[in-house]
């Protein structure tokens, strides 16, 4: 169930990230953040209602922080998505995610046997290569060059900090499922709202979508919903078997970026970063078999 959850947690977060990085193509990043994560609690809120189990304040206390750090990364992230190549910036991202809860799984006693560890081996691989071949792409660097965004400089910045911050929402969040149902999930979301507005006030944007077309709100506004719907599979992922298992797992979500990259924009994928595909494949096969 873990391999289910976690492949499920990461299509999710890819399709979200994508619709998210559209939308910001289009329209201010905080603006875009903003109806993402107001759909988010939207959603969230109602379900959570309807969750088993009290609203326990442990549970909130992680959430909430959760939320922060995720709204931080988030931020960082779609700026990366709007001024770079969707297909550098988020394998980056993925990795650097990836490392430290993993590395707290391992120091919790988390011991995977060889099939697992070849796998997860081969995922992170995977995630390199889909990276590594985007920074010699000529036409991914001519997109990022008139962006005036340096190959691979900015780019890699921008996943390595966002990356950074979602691994902590990962930890983060994993503890907070630990204390309740879905209410921790609905305390993050909000938290995370709390981050786009405040970041607002700060750098003093407006978050109206002003001139704002139906099909950018929409995306927005689905990118948030399905966000959610990620985290609540990533969630139960945790729960269900071992959580460096369900992170690394879950950390493939760049990979769906970057096909519906190639599919609905055309950034080209060189042999490299179908080579990662693959591996990535096989590295499922070796963690679900």
């Amino acid at each position: 169930m873990v391999v289910l959850l976690g492949l499920t947690a990461a299509m999710l977060y890819g399709a979200g990230d994508f619709l998210g990085g559209m939308a910001s193509r289009r329209a201010p990043v905080l603006t875009v953040l903003m109806l993402a994560e107001t759909a988010g609690v939207i959603v969230v809120l109602p379900v959570a209602s309807m969750s088993p189990g009290p609203a326990r304040l442990a549970g909130l206390a992680w959430g909430m922080s959760a939320g922060i750090v995720g709204g931080l990364g988030v931020i960082i992230f779609y700026i990366g998505l709007a001024a770079g190549p969707m297909s550098v910036v988020a394998p980056v991202s993925g990795l650097v995610s990836t490392v430290l809860p993993v590395g707290v799984a391992l120091a919790e006693g988390e011991r995977p046997g060889a099939a697992i560890y070849a796998g997860a081996l081969l995922c992170l691989v995977a995630i390199v290569l889909a990276s590594s071949a985007a920074d010699s792409d000529p036409a991914i660097s001519t997109s990022a060059a008139r962006a005036g965004l340096p190959v691979p400089g900015r780019a890699l910045g921008y996943g390595i900090a966002s990356g950074t911050s979602f691994g902590l929402f990962f930890l983060l969040i994993r503890n907070a499922g630990q204390s309740g149902e879905l209410w921790p999930i609905a305390s993050g979301r909000i938290g995370e709202l709390a981050v786009i507005v405040i970041a607002a006030v700060v750098l003093r944007r407006s978050l109206l979508p002003r001139g704002a077309g139906g099909r950018l709100l929409l995306a927005a506004a689905a990118a948030g919903a399905i966000d959610v719907i990620a985290n609540i599979c990533y969630v139960a992922a945790t729960r269900t078997g071992m959580f460096g298992l369900a992170v690394v797992l879950t950390s493939l979500y760049p990979g769906v970026t970057v096909l519906l990259a190639r599919v609905v924009l055309g950034e080209r994928l060189r042999w490299v970063q179908r080579a990662g595909l693959g591996l990535a494949a096989i590295g499922i096969i070796l963690v679900a078999a």
